[in-house]
């Protein structure tokens, strides 16, 4: 199924969570070793013949997979882009200074900022500016790219509890398989309406069968604590090489740490609009 969409065809919604279910059902309870055996496995079988990309953002999550994908191979460019002193471009140059990583990046003035999400606004049609920041952070990635295939961390806050929502919940697991049901309608149509406008595909590790099946046999207080979310990922992320600071940064969406959301809350301000009606303005 997460092949399917690597390769650029969307599941249909039923299909997908049909698809989640039936993963729930293979899952007992597994390792820290175990889990980061599959990470790696899901990682390096998803490495292309030809050059290709990653979309770094200076998290654990896309640091993890440069890291890891060092050991294969050094045939990859990363990509950052955010607005000019963003915390996503900061910690992208610590990753590449301490990976040794082939990287280009772009900051954006905060006017510039306003083609990204005017591309990524008529790409989705809608006035969703959590869509729109998301999407838009990807388009203007690959505009410094002359690769065709990226690696991307989606599923990783679903499968190690990465969002604030994992931190209230009463059964940490169950409330990470409702996120995993759920993605299709808030990441995976979103992701496939953008690589398709753009002809990319993008490989998703962390939604790896085999590591959605490990990651959810680790219990709820192995993922997440009043200090810290995703912790079993850090502590491996760790083990793997990753510098203290970036290992364990806290979480940021990719719209947040480049501040593109920043700049498009401006951007509407200076229009005399709420962030909505500026979405609307841009299709």
């Amino acid at each position: 199924m997460t092949e399917e969409f690597e390769a650029g065809k969307l599941p249909t919604e039923e299909n997908w969570k049909k698809h989640i279910e039936e993963l729930r059902k293979k899952t007992t309870s597994s390792t820290k070793e175990e889990v980061m055996k599959a990470l790696i496995t899901a990682v390096e079988k998803r490495v292309p013949k030809e050059k290709f990309g990653l979309f770094l953002s200076g998290g654990v999550d896309s640091c993890l997979i440069a890291a890891i994908l060092k050991r294969f191979t050094d045939n990859f460019e990363c990509y950052t882009v955010g607005i000019k002193g963003s915390k996503d471009v900061a910690a992208a140059k610590i990753a590449v200074e301490n990976l040794g990583l082939n990287w280009k990046h772009k900051e954006y003035t905060g006017a510039e900022v306003e083609e990204p999400l005017r591309k990524a606004a008529n790409i989705l049609k809608t006035d969703d500016c959590i869509a729109i920041g998301v999407a838009s952070v990807i388009i203007a990635a690959t505009e410094l790219a002359d690769v065709k295939i990226f690696f991307g961390g989606l599923g990783s806050e679903e499968i190690f509890a990465g969002y604030q929502r994992h931190e209230h919940a009463q059964d940490v697991n169950d409330e990470c398989w409702r996120g995993l049901r759920e993605m299709w309608k808030r990441d995976l149509a979103r992701d496939a309406a953008v690589g398709e406008a753009l002809g990319i595909n993008v490989r998703v590790p962390f939604l790896d069968d085999d590591l959605i099946i490990a990651a959810m046999g680790i219990t709820g207080n192995r993922k997440i604590s009043q200090e810290h979310r995703k912790i079993i990922l850090r502590e491996i992320a760790e083990e793997l090489g990753l510098p203290k600071e970036l290992a364990w940064r806290p979480k940021q969406a990719a719209q947040y740490g480049s501040g593109f959301d920043k700049a498009m809350r401006h951007l509407a301000h200076k229009k005399k609009m709420t962030q909505s009606e500026y979405a609307s303005h841009l299709i």
